[in-house]
């Protein structure tokens, strides 16, 4: 146990791929709870749109790791602001979907970006959803969920979320987006995608979030 505490604070982590409703469970867990909620995947979002508005190569390791350190991110209300402006939509499209996949495969972006993801471990709780926050950011979590569901079943909830937004979309071409994007979260080198090995695995495929929600407060309840 850490002198300072923080390893006494509880933490839920909510893994899996993407929307498998890994940020709305979570946030309604920590609105139940009361407790503080950290989206991790919305940091390799905005430091993608970030280094894209300024012209940096998503490749380029060294400069996105130093944009990193630089960028003065607030998560309040709801909202997402960075350097002062607000990034809530901008970082939710699925082109910053899949630009954080590829930010999010390099090793000297996640190193950076650790730390930050530690600090949200505060009194009384913390749940942070993600893709390695039971295997590598909070092993020590009391309790880890693995939230999966179908690649087909995925894409129609986006498809679904997107044009309920008055938004243009191509439920083959989301579809083809997630694969994609699945295949590289799973088999990148550095903290690929996959449950901790003790992880309570939900596949949410034919549940609804009530369903999702009420499962994870159960195993809440007898840790």
């Amino acid at each position: 146990m850490k002198s300072d505490g923080i390893a006494v604070i509880p933490v839920v982590t909510i893994d899996g791929p993407s929307g498998a409703g890994k940020g709305t469970v979570a946030s309604l867990v920590a609105d139940a709870k009361g407790w503080h909620l950290l989206d991790s995947g919305a940091l390799y979002r905005i430091i993608a749109v970030a280094g894209l508005a300024k012209g940096i190569d998503l490749a380029d390791e060294a400069s996105l790791v130093a944009l990193s350190e630089q960028l003065d991110i607030v998560f309040a209300d709801g909202k997402v602001t960075v350097d002062g402006a607000d990034l809530t939509d901008g970082i939710r499209t699925e082109e910053a979907g899949n630009s954080a996949s590829q930010v999010a495969a390099l090793p000297p972006v996640r190193g950076a970006i650790l730390t930050l993801q530690q600090s949200f471990r505060k009194a009384p709780g913390l749940v942070a959803d993600g893709r390695d926050m039971g295997t590598v950011v909070f092993p020590d979590a009391p309790v880890k969920v693995f939230l999966d569901a179908s690649a087909e079943a995925r894409a129609e909830r986006r498809y679904n979320q997107l044009k309920n937004k008055g938004l243009g979309v191509n439920l083959r071409a989301l579809l083809e987006q997630i694969q994609e994007r699945d295949a590289r979260d799973r088999n990148r080198a550095v903290a690929p995608l996959k449950p901790a090995e003790d992880a309570l695995i939900i596949d949410s495929t034919h549940m609804s979030i009530d369903e999702v929600v009420a499962t994870v407060m159960a195993q809440l309840s007898i840790t």
